[in-house]
């Protein structure tokens, strides 16, 4: 570059400059008549620079004194990009080594390295959304947009500069209007910066339409300050709400219904069934609203633990209180009660109707087998239809209760050690299931079962025949308290008056307290026993004395009769 620069002024380059009149693109004329302008002298350049903008033109920056700019009005703005981007070209596609051009040059060097307008290194700092990089505020000139003051230039590549606010109210100023000072960066952030769209005020709108992109830039700013805001009011309901659920589940009472709920569910609680398996499966039957809730009801009711397994009937959408207070109500749960004492027949009847089925449904199930019987019961299950409990719901059948109750009763045995004690006196399982059987015949008050029991292995040791009423009543399939001696004759296996030692097998279907009494009797020397009345059951190992208490049995019996 020569001493007199290339400034973005409107004067032609200096004569003395090497590439003064280079030829250019048209028959080797000069580049500054082709235009059909008259080229403005230095003289002409200084007048017009120093009219429009004194307090400017000696304004000096020590930072580029060493380019030999000192004395110009443009020496302090040279290109940012010097050192690091030498001769290279930049997006607006001008080179470093030529980083002006004259807003009245229309037409462009073509030739290797000459500056071309229409490749302007810098688009105007307002125009590619970039601030002063000096930060010197409102300048002679709007530079890098490569127009001289008091003229306006859209921007675009090739146009022709033309007359526009280089005053207050042109750009770098003050709009007129509002009196809004956009300060350095002409009003205009990275962040809000338009596009090339004129509506919006980016760098191709014009005069007008400037002023109208300011304020566009203001109501952009607000639509931003606005999605800003949602996104945080977005943002803290979000944290609230997580919040909350976090308090909730860690603090907050556990999720329950209300009430006592509506309709009807029918709920099986398996075997072994903890106080949380139970909340899990009311949960997914939709009784309780959550597992915990259930679990903190049952916490807070000392009843809860009487619980067990079994087919509820309950309500949907019940509190977890309110199912806690049904489930201990005997009348929700679905079930069969099998009674001490009952002979398998007995049972079947009672399988059926609960069921529905028709008569004589459960004992044909009963004797086609499959119900898991212990190779000691020689395929009969009387004695192993345990007394309990059972749950019944609609998919229960009756072989899978028979089943049950068998399985029951091994489980029940084997607690209780049967193999083993029976082993001891030299007796099977089935033989001591029998005795228990008898006991559980025969005995009424609790204190009776060990001492029934005594007696019968007392009358077995010396032997005597056992004449137990209840094995007649059995053959004959009856039930009375009052036998003849033609009931006494009845042809049967199980008549204990005709046949020494135990019946075939067991006569009914023991319970617990009869199965402890027959593993372990009460000690005496009884013989005889006989139930004067209710109560009153009268052991003795003399014959004459137990002969009076038949006689007054007998006396009772008739009373009875008599006051009925």
């Amino acid at each position: 570059m020569t001493e007199y620069g290339r400034g973005p002024g409107s004067q032609p380059w200096h004569p003395e400059d090497p590439l003064y009149g280079d030829p250019g693109w048209d028959g080797g004329q000069p580049a500054a008549q082709q235009g059909g302008w008259e080229p403005y002298t230095g003289q002409q350049y200084e007048q017009s620079y120093d009219q429009q903008y004194q307090g400017y033109q000696y304004q000096q920056y020590p930072a580029h004194q060493d380019q030999g700019f000192a004395g110009s009005p443009d020496a302090y703005y040279q290109d940012p990009y010097q050192s690091s981007y030498q001769g290279q070209a930049f997006p607006g596609g001008g080179y470093q080594d030529q980083p002006y051009h004259d807003p009245h040059q229309q037409q462009a060097y073509q030739s290797g390295g000459h500056y071309h307008p229409a490749q302007q290194p810098y688009a105007g700092w307002e125009a590619q959304g970039g601030a002063d990089p000096y930060g010197t505020g409102p300048q002679p000139h709007v530079y890098g947009t490569g127009q001289h003051p008091g003229y306006h230039s859209t921007g675009e590549p090739g146009q022709t500069a033309r007359p526009g606010p280089a005053g207050p109210g042109g750009a770098g100023f003050p709009d007129p209007e509002t009196g809004w000072d956009p300060g350095p960066d002409q009003g205009e952030h990275a962040f809000f910066a338009g596009g090339d769209d004129p509506d919006d005020g980016g760098a191709d709108a014009e005069d007008g339409d400037d002023r109208r992109g300011r304020r566009g830039g203001k109501r952009r700013s607000g639509c931003a300050c606005l999605v800003v805001t949602v996104l945080l009011a977005g943002g803290v309901g979000t944290l609230g709400y997580f919040g909350y659920q976090f308090y909730e589940s860690r603090f907050g009472p556990a999720p329950d219904y209300s009430g006592n709920g509506s309709g009807t569910v029918q709920v099986e609680i398996p075997k072994g069934s903890s106080l949380s398996d139970m909340g899990n499966i009311l949960k997914k039957s939709g009784v309780v609203k959550s597992h915990d809730a259930f679990v903190d009801a049952a916490d807070e009711n000392t009843k809860s633990a009487g619980i067990h397994a079994g087919v509820y009937t309950l309500q949907k959408q019940m509190s977890a209180s309110a199912a806690i207070e049904m489930m201990l109500d005997p009348k929700s749960q679905s079930g069969l009660i099998v009674p001490e004492g009952l002979r398998a027949t007995e049972i079947y009847e009672l399988i059926d109707k609960k069921l529905e089925q028709k008569k004589g449904t459960t004992e044909k199930a009963a004797e086609a087998g499959g119900l898991g019987l212990p190779k000691w019961a020689r395929g009969k299950p009387e004695g192993l239809l345990y007394p309990a409990k059972y749950t019944v719901g609609d998919n229960t059948t009756p072989k899978g209760l028979l089943r049950d109750m068998v399985e029951r009763a091994e489980s029940e045995y084997e607690k209780l050690g049967l193999e083993s004690a029976a082993k001891k006196r030299d007796m099977t399982p089935r033989e001591t299931v029998t005795v228990a059987s008898l006991i559980q015949a025969e005995a009424q008050e609790d204190a009776d079962f060990g001492k029934v029991a005594r007696v019968i292995y007392n009358r077995l040791e010396k032997p005597m025949k056992l004449e137990f009423d209840s094995t007649i009543n059995y053959a004959k399939g009856e039930s009375k308290l009052n036998t003849t001696v033609e009931d006494t004759k009845f042809e049967s296996p199980y008549n204990t008056y005709l046949h020494a030692g135990l019946p075939p097998g067991p006569i009914d279907n023991p319970g617990k307290q009869a199965m402890e009494a027959a593993l372990e009797p009460t000690k005496g020397d009884w013989l005889f026993f006989v139930s004067v009345k209710p109560g009153d059951t009268r052991f003795t190992d003399n014959h004459d004395e137990h002969l009076r208490n038949v006689k007054a049995f007998n006396e009772y019996q008739r009373e009875k009769r008599n006051s009925g």
